[in-house]
């Protein structure tokens, strides 16, 4: 079994739905999105380009962790912490987690978040704390690759859902896409919902002359940005998508 997702970016309308629905199943801090869209070209993260017409031009590009077959997080990683399983998920171990932050650097793509500290609660109705995310640990063969109450001081990234996946249900931000851009399945099994999309459409990766392999498989748009490697200098990844807090 071999994980993967595929983005269609003609059917991206750029709604971020993928990055809210991400945070509030994840429980992730203040500051923290593991799923960002960008605008190719936009001067700064959440602008908009216009085209020839003077109109917002209508591309957009989402991104997250890649879950690379060679990963450079994972082979940077002094503790361990990051690994590939046997699906090809590449995961953190929040207790094995230093926080040496080596694979924000190794990392091409710019996706991995370091948790600085809690977030306030946030609060409900009532003076109640309004309860967000998975409410349970997930452990796999004993690493703790997700928690609703982060430890300060680790990195965190795309799972991949996996404490859904392991139960058969799809990744979040594919199950709350709009525009049904997100596409997720097993690359080997030639019947898998990805399988049947992908056949006979070209496809191409973000940075691959970096040689990392990634799994996120994107369709190119018919909208604008043509040259699949401008494409990622287009939105300025690696760059824009630091943890200020965007």
């Amino acid at each position: 079994m071999r994980y993967a997702m595929a983005v269609d970016l003609d059917r991206c309308i750029g709604c971020r739905t993928c990055a809210v629905i991400c945070k509030d199943h994840h429980a992730q801090p203040e500051g923290i999105w593991w799923n960002r869209v960008f605008v190719p070209g936009a001067p700064e993260y959440g602008t908009s380009v216009l085209n020839e017409e003077g109109q917002p031009r209508m591309e957009f590009l989402p991104v997250s962790c890649q879950h690379c077959d060679d990963a450079p997080c994972q082979s940077v990683c002094p503790t361990g912490a990051t690994y590939t399983d046997e699906n090809g998920v590449v995961l953190v171990d929040f207790e094995r987690c230093i926080g040496c932050r080596y694979c924000m650097t190794a990392c091409p793509y710019g996706v991995r978040q370091f948790n600085w500290g809690h977030a306030e609660p946030l609060p409900g109705t009532e003076g109640a704390t309004y309860s967000y995310g998975y409410p349970a640990e997930y452990r796999q063969d004993g690493r703790l690759v997700y928690t609703p109450q982060r430890p300060e001081g680790v990195v965190e990234k795309c799972t991949f859902c996996v404490q859904y996946t392991s139960q058969g249900i799809e990744p979040a931000c594919c199950a709350g896409c709009p525009g049904n851009a997100r596409i997720f399945g097993d690359l080997d099994d030639p019947d898998s919902e990805i399988s049947r999309y992908l056949e006979g459409r070209e496809t191409f990766v973000l940075g691959e002359e970096h040689g990392t392999h990634p799994k996120v498989l994107y369709l190119r748009s018919t909208r604008g940005v043509e040259d699949a490697s401008a494409l990622l200098d287009a939105a300025g990844v690696g760059t824009a998508m630091g943890t200020d807090g965007e």
